[in-house]
Formats: C-alpha cells, sequence, structure tokens
C-alpha cells in the first residue's frame, strides 16, 4: 500500500506594521524546513487582497515528517516563540491528495 503525503495549507493573518519582520524570520524557517528528513516542498504565498495575508502550502512524505517539523528547534524558536505574538489569526488544514478515478 502506497502511503499518502499529507498537505498542509495555512493562513496566517499578520498584524499591521508586522510583515516585514515576519517575512525576515521567515527565511531562516524556510531554509531550515526544506532541508528536513520528509520535508517535500516548502512554499509560502501573499494575498493579492490583503497583503498582511500569507499562505503557505507545504508538503510532508507522512506523519511522521510533519510531526518532526512542528517539533523542530527552529520551528518552535522562531515560528512559536517569535512569530506568533505577531500574527492575529492563524488557520491550518492538513490534507491527503485524492485519487479520482476518471
Amino acid at each position: 500500500m502506497r502511503k499518502n503525503p499529507i498537505i498542509l495549507f495555512a493562513k496566517w493573518q499578520v498584524k499591521k506594521g508586522h510583515l516585514d519582520s515576519v517575512l525576515n524570520l521567515l527565511t531562516e524557517v524556510s531554509q531550515k524546513s526544506e532541508n528536513e528528513a520528509g520535508n517535500l516542498f516548502y512554499d509560502l504565498y501573499q494575498s493579492h487582497n490583503n497583503p498582511d495575508m500569507l499562505i503557505f502550502c507545504e508538503g510532508y512524505a507522512d506523519d511522521a515528517s510533519l510531526a518532526s517539523h512542528q517539533k523542530s528547534e527552529h520551528f518552535q524558536r522562531i515560528v512559536i516563540d517569535e512569530i506568533a505574538p505577531m500574527l492575529e489569526e492563524v488557520e491550518v488544514i492538513l490534507t491527503a491528495p485524492v485519487q479520482l478515478d476518471i
């Protein structure tokens, strides 16, 4: 049986005046996350309508890879301790690919 990857979508609403700080911190997070075992991709997007809204699309080989990412030193230190206080709202959606019989 083939394991399905975990695809994570996250929406961050950054507090006014904090976008540059968040983006600067995400440089290190992105680099380190992309080098994690089990990371398939780590993509960041910005809303056209709301520049303070960031959208992540991240891929992990399995649940263990995602859990390892969330427990990593850089995630805990930068995302949880430094970035989270600069966010108004966070939404995270975990997904898996759907195989359609077409």
